[in-house]
């Protein structure tokens, strides 16, 4: 919501600064995204001054151009080349000076010493439209006589900047989407602060029926959707462009002028909160306006052009043959008003939320209209504007009010009571704010106080503020003007709000391993932890089965019928959605729940154990690793790159690989695939290739390599360790290789366990760097070539301990694995 600083003036009165006021907003609830100073007219008229025409002769070598000197107040007067056909000596005018800059649309061009037909020119003079006070091209500005030489055009136009305040306005916050609505708060901030202010807006006094020539029928017939409906008929009307004020309060805050009657409305919503529309009279048959819904199958075009098909929830503004409007969203294209209008209606309503909501989601429609009323208007506000609208076309537009006002309102919404304590008050906030404050505040937001006793005192809330119905919306509103930083959260409750200490670490932990997956340039999904119920219906998985699945008893459809048990489905959805949009290679990350039925647990006295949830990370990597660069072949990803990631993410919560066992795993989403375990048996992760047949009902045609880690299990084991530090070792590590021939069925992680168990002390690390397979080897064996690093800490190893210990090794090598030294 952009709020002009400027205009907020104009209904309360104070003397704070742009930043000021917007710390004073923030400190209300309403908190301010950005704080702009923005010109009226582009540039804010820079580099032109009034000038005088000295001198005006005909160009020599053109029969269309004319060369002056013009004195702007500077000494000596400059020649300037002008093509315009009303430019004569005498004249006082507007020029731009050498280095102004002019703008035509998103272009802009700097004035420059230039050459015209052989004649140097050292300025220009302006036209209304070269500037961006006016649209006539039709020849240069002559200003009155007495326009001072040399000033500034700035200052003669009477150009002032203004501020632009950009509010994040909540959910809750419908009575914020207006410069009144925002001037209330801070009335009520500044009350509070001792700062001297007024609230005040245009009274309606002005307003006056000028004949019955044109009165105009109205029928509510869903009365449930439309709660009131007022309108008012204008004769003779002459659209035309607006008045240069209210194009400039309209283009400060990002809305463009159209003409007059519509600015108009668009002038009173950002005003005062209601929006309205305005029909031609001519358009509205029989004089009859008919608001009512069961308009299905019939076809509707918007002012944007669009045609929509309208549904039985649709409620529309209807003439005696045909909707005008989609109430609350959009109105229609034949009903505008346009150049030709004569007459016009002017429409204040007050339409349900919800009917505006859904319909504005249902035909894709968002309008400034619409985001009001999905949020709730004030219902006692729609004759106020009613009434200042008409003053304005009468202003304006010369239109005459031509019936009194009809305004159906069958149940009139009233403003609601609320009981609040003193006692309950103080002890929600925390403090004793005392009564005279809690009073004074209420009042300054407009609350009624009907009854006060020792106690508390009784309220009565406006309508507008549809978010305050409850004893606690009063108390927060009283604390956001009195201010969240005036309280002083007492010592007993700090340790309650303060995570706790192992959940906190989790939480930090979470966030660097997310860090760290980014810069290995993943990408974080977030999907829905609803899912389709096929998933599990037709997979029997031997870990995610049907039985085992949390079903929502009422799903909006099969899609969203149960809850995820694995994250494995929802990332493969966003995998596919990806390929289909050319992107191949892909790596993604998300972290989240996944949920569980136990029906041994469920009994009916407590059903609620049969239910659980875990906290899973899962990696997803797919396509190509390598592709397209100059430095390095095309590579395709592998099994080995997702361990990798794996095995960093272990070691940046402080879990090393001796604390870790690793087996094959056989769950059945996967061909192929590893499960990695702590030493008491408990799974912490299980990573492989995703089963072909899954990839084929998802219609991937390339390998996916896929993680799923037990985020609650990996903290667990975190939490144990103890981290130490010692210094780096002043003594040389020593590397030494064996190439060993061993059986098919034999595993790297065999030969690093036997490693470790016959050297606890010395042995540092042990990789495997090369494999082997085929030519020149017995059948059913293979090659490993295996590099161990040795390092004792407090002297250099000699040649004699490294044999002793690389002995040892090769023993029990061949002894347990029936290795073979090639």
């Amino acid at each position: 919501m952009k709020i002009s600083y400027k205009w907020l003036k104009e209904y309360v009165d104070f003397d704070l600064t742009p930043q000021e006021t917007a710390d004073a907003l923030t400190s209300t609830g309403l908190e301010v995204d950005s704080l702009d100073e923005v010109e009226t007219i582009r540039g804010g008229l820079k580099g032109l001054f009034v000038g005088k025409v000295l001198t005006c002769e005909p160009h020599p070598n053109s029969d269309h151009l004319h060369v002056t000197t013009v004195d702007l107040g500077k000494g000596e007067p400059q020649q300037i080349v002008c093509g315009a056909p009303n430019v004569a000596a005498g004249q006082k005018v507007i020029v731009a000076d050498l280095g102004c800059v002019l703008y035509d649309g998103d272009k802009e061009f700097t004035i420059k010493k230039s050459r015209l037909r052989g004649v140097d020119s050292f300025g220009m003079i302006c036209a209304e439209d070269e500037i961006g006070v006016g649209t006539d091209h039709a020849g240069i500005i002559v200003l009155p006589d007495d326009a001072p030489v040399g000033q500034p055009a700035a200052e003669y136009y009477h150009l002032e900047s203004d501020w632009v305040i950009d509010i994040d306005i909540t959910a809750n916050r419908a009575d914020a989407l207006s410069h009144y609505g925002v001037a209330r708060d801070l009335n009520a901030w500044l009350m509070r602060h001792g700062k001297p202010s007024t609230l005040h807006r245009p009274d309606c006094s002005k307003f006056h029926v000028d004949n019955h020539d044109m009165p105009i029928d109205v029928t509510i017939e869903n009365t449930d959707a439309c709660r009131r409906y007022a309108c008012l008929s204008i004769k003779d009307c002459e659209v035309k462009e607006s008045p240069q004020w209210l194009k400039d309060k309209l283009n400060v805050i990002g809305l463009r002028p159209i003409n007059n009657i519509v600015d108009i409305t668009n002038y009173i919503m950002m005003a005062y909160g209601q929006p309205m529309h305005c029909f031609d009279a001519d358009m509205v048959t029989g004089h009859h306006i008919i608001v009512k819904d069961k308009n299905e199958g019939k076809k509707f075009v918007t002012l944007d052009g669009v045609e929509h098909t309208l549904g039985q929830h649709d409620l529309a503004i209807c003439n005696e043959e045909e909707p005008m409007c989609i109430a609350g969203v959009f109105g229609g294209k034949g009903s505008g008003t346009y150049e030709t209008t004569k007459n016009v209606v002017l429409e204040s309503a007050y339409f349900h939320p919800t009917w505006i909501r859904k319909s504005a989601r249902r035909h894709g429609l968002s309008t400034d209209a619409s985001f009001r009323f999905e949020r709730g208007v004030d219902p006692n506000g729609t004759i106020y504007a009613l009434k200042q609208a008409a003053i304005l076309c009468q202003e304006l537009a010369g239109g005459k009010v031509s019936m009194e006002i009809r305004d159906e309102y069958p149940t009139k919404m009233n403003d609601f009571p609320v009981r609040l304590n003193y006692e309950y008050c103080d002890r929600l906030i925390g403090k004793q704010l005392g009564h005279d404050t809690i009073k004074a505040i209420a009042e300054s937001l407009e609350m009624k106080i009907t009854k006060e006793d020792e106690e508390g005192i009784d309220l009565l809330v406006p309508a507008y503020r549809v978010d305050v119905q409850r004893p606690c919306d009063v108390v927060e509103d009283i604390l956001r003007i009195y201010g969240y930083n005036n309280v002083e959260i007492p010592s007993e409750l700090k340790s309650s709000l303060t995570i706790a200490g192992d959940a906190d670490k989790d939480y930090k932990r979470e966030n660097i391993v997310s860090e760290q997956l980014v810069g290995e340039g993943f990408n974080e999904i977030l999907n829905n932890s609803l899912t389709k119920t096929s998933y599990y219906e037709k997979n029997e998985l031997n870990k995610y089965t049907w039985d085992k699945t949390v079903k929502v008893m009422n799903p909006l459809s099969a899609d969203l019928g149960v809850m995820r048990q694995t994250l494995l489905f929802g990332g493969l959805e966003s995998i596919v959605r990806n390929i289909n949009r050319k992107a191949k290679n892909l790596k993604f990350f998300e972290v989240g729940n996944c949920y569980w039925f136990n029906a041994e647990k469920h009994t009916p006295e407590s059903p609620i154990k049969a239910y659980a949830q875990d906290y899973h990370m899962a990696l997803w990597v797919t396509g190509k690793r390598v592709e397209g660069s100059w430095a390095h072949a095309d590579e395709d990803s592998s099994f080995y790159e997702l361990k990798a990631y794996v095995d960093n993410i272990f070691r940046r919560v402080g879990i090393t690989r001796e604390m870790l066992v690793e087996e094959p795993s056989d769950n059945n989403i996967f061909d192929k695939a590893l499960t990695i375990e702590n030493h008491g048996g408990k799974t912490i992760a299980e990573l492989g290739i995703v089963n072909h047949k899954i990839l084929k009902d998802f219609d991937i045609d390339q390998h996916v390599f896929y993680a799923d880690i037990d985020w609650q299990a990996l903290m667990k084991m975190s939490h144990k360790i103890k981290l130490e530090f010692k210094e780096l070792s002043k003594y040389p590590a020593v590397s030494r290789d064996l190439a060993l021939l061993i059986d098919d069925n034999v595993k790297f992680a065999d030969i690093e366990k036997i490693a470790r168990q016959t050297e606890k002390k010395l042995l540092k690390r042990v990789e495997l760097f090369d494999v082997y397979t085929g030519k020149n080897l017995p059948a059913g064996k293979k090659s490993y070539a295996v590099n161990f690093i040795l390092q004792d800490e407090n002297k250099t190893l000699n040649d004699k301990a490294i044999d002793a210990i690389m002995k040892k090794l090769i023993h029990q090598l061949t002894t347990k694995l029936g290795a073979e030294l090639r």
